[in-house]
């Protein structure tokens, strides 16, 4: 018998990760960008690579779009060729951190000049998610200061709920406004956005449709990442999640890849707080693969967190509650460590060929000559980057 129960895998039949168009163009550090064969040049290409991705695992039925980078001229057309490939288009990000204009602030900034070209920006994303059906608006803001006494930190944080009810405004519909925060970088003294607190303080100003959004790189060392889930679920403003590992600092790396265990405790949070499988809770990637091969990169990532959303639902929540209210410490932790250290990738590989999906989607690509495919059709153009 599997120890995936049909709950368990009825729960990870719903799972849904979106990814991030930009996690298959070329993208790497501030020192360096490597082109790789293959690499896709356009939006069309980039929603080819992210389809595959869903075909190999199930996992990946939407993707999400980072304006300017995925500009066309028909965004009607580009939301029936992702449906022609079986996804759909999701998240569309807003960018205000790579125009000269925006060196000391977009929607914070003092010149109101320079602060209606960023709203208007938004508004402009707005109208793409009109064209694809897309439902949410996610914002992340380089906007900080340097250097103490540069700026001014309250009149920032006015002018930014000014500029934030302003695109919330516009919004119609289902559609929602997601706030990112980031605790540093590239503003280093102090950065306008840069935690949970913060965007929620923001957001709850603007209304039920206006969310905050977690990338699980975006912390101070240390800092216990699900406590933030618990309690951003608690209040009703967990809007999404950015799945990705750091090492250092802000890395987009593969998620699971540095701390497994901190994502697996992170999804049992989500499952105790009702985020699993909740509409108002979306699962997406933002990643960058700069030395590893991009869709292999991103199965993986996929997998990763399918492989601990299926631990994290082995956890025995009665027996964990029992040792709680008994205050036994160890029995507790005991309950959290032994799914933990379940081995469910054999279980999992088994419940997707019954899917009618390959065992091993990484194999599965790399034995299939797909790559060797797309390598030779993208000869020539210009490959797609964010050009650090």
């Amino acid at each position: 018998m599997s120890i995936l129960t049909s709950e368990i895998q009825a729960a990870l039949e719903k799972q849904a990760i979106e990814l991030p168009s930009w996690a298959f163009g070329n993208s790497g550090t501030r020192f360096k960008v490597f082109g790789t064969p293959g690499t896709p040049r356009d939006p069309f290409e980039k929603i080819a690579d992210a389809a595959r991705v869903h075909e190999l695992t199930g996992l990946a039925p939407s993707v999400a779009l980072h304006i300017p980078w995925d500009k066309v001229d028909d965004y009607s057309a580009l939301r029936d060729h992702a449906e022609s490939l079986g996804v759909t288009l999701g998240t569309i990000n807003s960018n205000t951190f790579q125009d000269d204009e925006y060196k000391f602030g977009s929607l914070t900034h003092e010149d109101e000049s320079i602060r209606r070209r960023a709203i208007d920006h938004h508004l402009e994303c707005i109208d793409v998610m009109d064209a694809t059906g897309s439902r949410d608006l996610k914002i992340w803001l380089a906007d900080g200061s340097n250097y103490p006494g540069q700026a001014d930190l309250r009149g920032r944080q006015d002018r930014l709920n000014d500029s934030l009810r302003e695109i919330y405004a516009r919004l119609t519909g289902e559609q929602r406004l997601v706030l990112e925060y980031k605790f540093f970088e590239p503003a280093f003294y102090h950065t306008d956005v840069p935690d949970w607190g913060t965007s929620y303080a923001q957001v709850a100003t603007l209304g039920e449709r206006a969310m905050v959004c977690l990338d699980t790189g975006h912390h101070a060392p240390g800092t216990n990442i699900e406590f933030i889930v618990m309690q951003l679920l608690r209040l009703g403003k967990l809007g999404s999640f950015d799945f990705n590992s750091r090492f250092y600092a802000d890395d987009d790396l593969i998620v699971g890849a540095a701390d497994p265990f901190q994502l697996f405790r992170i999804l049992f949070e989500v499952i105790r707080g009702g985020g699993l499988n909740n509409p108002d809770v979306a699962f997406m990637l933002d990643q960058c693969h700069n030395v590893e091969n991009k869709i292999l990169g991103q199965i993986r990532s996929v997998l990763n967190v399918q492989e601990m959303t299926a631990r994290a639902l082995l956890v025995d929540a009665d027996a964990l509650r029992a040792a709680q209210v008994a205050g036994d410490v160890l029995a507790a932790n005991a309950v959290l460590m032994d799914a933990f250290y379940t081995d469910v990738r054999p279980a999992l590989a088994e419940w997707r060929e019954g899917r009618g999906l390959p065992a091993d989607p990484m194999k599965a690509q790399l034995e299939s000559g797909h790559q060797a495919r797309i390598e030779a059709e993208r000869v020539g153009g210009t490959q797609a980057g964010w050009g650090a």
